[in-house]
């Protein structure tokens, strides 16, 4: 007679993925071109807390219904990646504005506070003489991404874990 704990693990090993799953998978991420902009290959794997925004809405979707050992090749538009590049989101600047160093130069990462004091990222995309064009943008803004996913382990996230809307432990936040 087989005790009740070989169909536990095999009921916890066919986990689909669902809101409230904590999910960790592979990844290699591609632009249209081909090129490798990301990957976890060589490293640890991404691990998320799905239906709670934790990675792109595009690649979540895809993800959902899914389970541990399922390969796939994900095509994200930019409206479900990082949005569409918004020429609004560049502005220029007088030098003299920036901090002095580090000195700008093309494909520097500054930070910013924005008009509603949320906290900006933008990018040096040109300098002319004094003034420099900074970019607000996500780098991989108006992009179609290409993610290639194996799906290492799905489980159910915890009560701390739903609370706090992210994956606590080894590959998720340690507080």
């Amino acid at each position: 007679m087989r005790d009740g704990a070989g169909i536990e693990e095999t009921r916890l090993t066919m986990t689909t993925i669902a809101n409230g799953s904590v999910v960790s998978f592979d990844y290699t991420l591609r632009d249209g071109a081909g090129a490798v902009i990301d990957s976890s290959q060589g490293g640890s794997p991404m691990v998320y807390l799905h239906g709670h925004g934790n990675i792109v809405a595009g690649l979540e979707e895809a993800l959902q219904g899914k389970t541990a050992g399922s390969n796939l090749k994900v095509t994200v538009k930019p409206e479900d990646g990082y949005g569409e590049w918004r020429e609004e989101l560049v502005m220029k600047v007088a030098r003299a504005r920036l901090p002095k160093t580090p000195e700008p130069r093309v494909g520097l990462e500054l930070q910013g506070v924005g008009p509603g004091g949320e906290p900006l990222h933008l990018r040096v995309i040109a300098i002319e003489g004094d003034m420099i064009s900074l970019d607000a943008n996500h780098p991989l803004a108006g992009q179609e991404l290409h993610f290639d996913v194996s799906i290492q382990d799905v489980r159910a996230a915890s009560e701390e874990e739903l609370a706090h809307g992210h994956v606590h432990g080894h590959g998720g936040a340690h507080h």
